[in-house]
């Protein structure tokens, strides 16, 4: 009598391999982003979004799936005519085509576009910024509640039962009478979640956003700008809940204005800087005292201000730096990447309350942000 057996062992974990890819795939596209965020939070894509939660932006580090071969094992050797010596010039890599000038005939460089959400944008963005130089102020703080679930009880709302220690509970019960069983869930054996409520409390403080709308603003610098104040708001309304912001507009006079008028308002006229700075010094006394607010302007421009007005201005900065916790002072700088006389007329003040930045293209939108929005002195 012959007998055939089959020996047949199934390997669990490939029925997981394509979820577990996916994973990794996922973990690398997160790195990517994070890599690339300076690029990313510029995108016209999401500036423009007018609201969108979903977006696409291009990912340029990341590669396509693809079946990789272990290059080293391959065979290798020395390639070119000879007749070269240590010191040889053999291309010129600043233009990166060779030495030869003109339009290049080489492949160019796929990378992905992927779908992310602002959420998650936000997230990787906003996790090391904060308002720097926060102080308890005179003002009432204001409380913010919030809940978390520390405790276990054998009583409470069904929406908060603990599945997991409810069914360990029937276990137990059912192994102590040495049953190796689960016969079913007895109110005995009900768990509930609960929570502790938990105040926070956060000084008052007011955000002071100051645009240039001159005629010398282009697109690109109104861009620039607006991609600034974009995500300033944002993460403003997303880690604090009550911060009051105020919104000024200037050419050679300046004017608070709404939210949507700061967003969408055209160019025209010269530059007077110090109107804003006036401006924002006359909202103060009236509406927001040092004592009892943390006070923070922030302005972006191109530098290019009435030569006459640099000393007022500077006398302006002066008297407002006393009154704030941080004044941030961003310029979009020329194509030449020079600094304008304001700028070097700020440098003269020697306080740590004050800080400025040269933008020179979208990712220092991103040095911005690092720069206003943490307590680095630097």
């Amino acid at each position: 009598m012959n007998c055939e057996f089959n020996i047949f062992r199934e390997d669990w974990s490939l029925h997981r391999k394509g979820h577990l890819d996916q994973q990794r795939h996922q973990e690398k596209v997160r790195e990517a982003i994070k890599k690339n965020l300076s690029d990313i939070i510029a995108e016209e894509s999401i500036i423009l979004g007018r609201g969108r939660k979903i977006v696409r932006v291009p990912i340029r580090s990341l590669e396509e799936y693809h079946f990789r071969f272990n290059y080293n094992k391959g065979k290798h050797c020395g390639q070119g005519s000879g007749g070269t010596s240590k010191g040889s010039v053999i291309g010129d890599s600043a233009n990166g085509k060779g030495g030869i000038s003109g339009a290049g005939d080489q492949e160019g460089i796929d990378y992905f576009e992927v779908e992310v959400t602002i959420d998650e944008i936000e997230q990787m963005l906003f996790e090391d910024l904060e308002l720097p130089n926060l102080q308890d102020k005179d003002k009432p703080q204001i409380a913010i509640p919030s809940y978390d679930f520390r405790d276990i009880r054998r009583q409470g709302l069904m929406g908060n039962l603990d599945k997991k220690r409810t069914l360990l509970e029937s276990i137990r019960r059912n192994a102590m009478k040495g049953r190796r069983v689960i016969d079913g869930i007895k109110p005995e054996d009900l768990r509930f979640k609960t929570w502790e409520d938990k105040i926070h409390y956060q000084s008052s403080a007011v955000v002071i956003a100051i645009m240039d709308t001159s005629g010398s603003m282009g697109t690109y610098e109104k861009y620039i700008a607006r991609t600034f104040f974009f995500w300033m708001v944002r993460f403003l309304r997303t880690k604090y809940k009550q911060v009051d912001i105020v919104f000024i507009a200037h050419h050679t006079k300046a004017k608070e204005v709404t939210e949507e008028e700061f967003f969408s308002k055209g160019e025209s006229g010269g530059t007077r800087c110090s109107s804003a700075y006036l401006l924002a010094l006359d909202i103060i006394n009236k509406r927001y005292p040092p004592s009892d607010y943390n006070i923070y302007p922030f302005h972006f421009t191109d530098g290019d201000n009435l030569p006459s007005d640099n000393e007022t201005c500077l006398a302006a900065i002066k008297k407002l730096l006393p009154q704030v916790n941080v004044l941030g002072y961003g310029e979009i700088v020329n194509p030449y990447y020079r600094t304008s006389t304001l700028m070097d007329v700020l440098k003269r003040i020697n306080d740590k309350c004050l800080k400025t930045i040269a933008v020179k293209d979208k990712a220092g939108v991103y040095q911005a942000l690092r720069k206003f929005f943490t307590n680095s002195t630097s």
